[in-house]
């Protein structure tokens, strides 16, 4: 069984994850019903409208 001959230090065992944690901004696109920002294949939170349809009905 393969056995560590030294203890790893918190640097270095650090250092090896530090990529694992990287996150990035999430992609957005335009309505195209309204023109707000939303996430690419979900309805507009602002409108309600997906794919030129609407899906839920927003009161205003």
């Amino acid at each position: 069984m393969a056995v560590p001959k030294r203890k790893v230090s918190k640097a270095r065992r650090d250092k090896r994850r530090n990529n694992s944690f990287k996150i990035s901004a999430p992609t957005l696109v335009k309505c195209s019903n309204c023109g707000e920002y939303k996430r690419p294949h979900r309805l507009c939170p602002a409108c309600g409208y997906y794919k030129g349809r609407e899906v839920v009905a927003k009161a205003e």
